[in-house]
């Protein structure tokens, strides 16, 4: 449960800095900053947290990719 709280708190920090982004450039920024996660493991916790209406899910540009904001 704490690696999971601390995947979110670091998915919110990152949309705070960059504004909206889609799940491989979290994943990627994520695992630059020391925190290995799988694509997978992000979407699942992006999907919890849409649920949790922390964040929004959107698509931009007509391309079938979700970007994820802070609400």
């Amino acid at each position: 449960m704490n690696s999971m709280a601390n995947l979110e708190g670091e998915i919110l920090s990152l949309l705070k800095v960059h504004g909206s982004l889609s799940v491989a450039f979290l994943t990627r920024f994520l695992n630059e900053r020391g925190v290995f996660c799988t694509r997978q493991r992000v979407e699942r916790t992006l999907r919890r947290m849409v649920e949790q209406r922390k964040v929004e899910a959107f698509y931009t540009n007509g391309n079938k990719r979700k970007h994820y904001r802070l609400r």
